[in-house]
């Protein structure tokens, strides 16, 4: 469904439904969610004697959600319009490269580094887009194709961190206010840029559009191919910004920085926890910032309680499932009440 279609439910429809459904939206949800893992992380953190929300605490939830969110939300863009993005992991890695290299160690090369590498990944989501419109090939396959292209570039030219990242740089990577790093005051700055885009332009309507519904997009005269073709950009240009800010952190590129850390599949992941549908049409950052926050939180709280890695993905996986099959249901729920309303 289309933003434009769900703008205009019958008012009967939407009067019908109780309070309660009106304000607990997917994003309302993710939230609470968010809130009541933070109790329960606490708890559990307190027994052992430590504190899960202190300003060590807080700053390792923020960093991990940094990277992460950065990616999520270039994801969220492409999923909105019912495609995805499988090579944001080797992206990152490669953009972290070409920055580092390109800064050599010299403050004068930061500017030109940043470019060079946000316009790398701004033709590879154009060579992603294109092939998923132009050549009709399907997103999963397409993107797929691109990272393990990425992957053997990587694998033939590099055996480990390379470049150089001037130390002024690296502020981006470790400056904080309080326990605040100031990369992720950045994540936000982008997350609230992308919400803008997303709910109060043209071409971010067209994107819910072409989600909802794409046959019926291209016959209302909407370019669904350049409006695809965008989303994959501002995809892989967020996926650039990722490589920029962890090349700052690190203070050199690292080929394997973005699949060791499995961008791939956590953007995803947080991008559906957050509440947007795989298929598109419905969604937006707001709920990916609250998914990504989750991951993120889970994540501090299993180092903290030193929890083995296997039950850690088994637990990820289980919030996923959950969490997907809830908004299914709910989905269902109101579809069969517009039809009997």
């Amino acid at each position: 469904m289309s933003t434009l279609q769900e703008n205009t439910l019958p008012v009967r429809q939407q009067a019908t439904r109780p309070a309660a459904q009106r304000w607990l939206t997917p994003v309302v949800i993710v939230y609470i969610a968010l809130v009541a893992l933070l109790v329960v992380g606490s708890v559990l953190v307190g027994l052992r004697g430590e504190v899960l929300l202190d300003q060590g605490g807080i700053l390792n939830i923020l960093t991990r959600a940094t990277a992460l969110g950065l990616v999520a939300i270039g994801q969220t863009m492409v999923i909105l319009t019912g495609s995805l993005d499988l090579s944001v992991a080797y992206l990152v890695g490669l953009t972290s490269l070409i920055a580092a290299e390109t800064m050599a160690g010299r403050d004068g090369m930061v500017v030109p580094g940043v470019l060079l590498a946000l316009a790398v990944a701004a033709g590879v989501g154009l060579v992603n887009g294109l092939v998923i419109t132009v050549l009709k090939a399907n997103a999963f396959i397409a993107t797929l194709g691109v990272a393990l292209i990425l992957r053997g570039y990587l694998e033939e030219n590099y055996t480990g961190p390379a470049g150089d990242v001037p130390r002024g740089f690296q502020h981006l990577g470790y400056d904080r206010i309080g326990p605040v790093p100031v990369a992720a005051l950045l994540m936000l700055a982008v997350a609230v840029l992308s919400w803008w885009y997303l709910s109060r332009t043209r071409s971010g309507y067209h994107m819910y559009a072409v989600g909802g519904d794409i046959e019926v997009a291209r016959l209302s005269g909407l370019p669904t191919r350049r409006i695809i073709v965008t989303a994959h950009v501002l995809c892989s240009v967020a996926a650039g910004l990722t490589g920029i800010y962890l090349a700052s952190r690190l203070g050199s590129g690292a080929p394997y920085v973005g699949t060791d850390a499995g961008y791939d599949l956590e953007s995803i992941a947080a991008v559906v926890l957050g509440g947007t549908l795989l298929a598109g049409g419905r969604g937006g950052v707001a709920g990916t910032i609250g998914g990504v926050l989750i991951l993120a939180t889970l994540d501090t709280i299993f180092d903290d309680l030193e929890v083995d890695p296997f039950f850690k993905d088994v637990v990820r996986g289980v919030v996923l499932v959950t969490a997907v099959a809830l908004y299914a249901r709910r989905m269902s729920a109101n579809r069969t009440r517009g039809r009997l309303t």
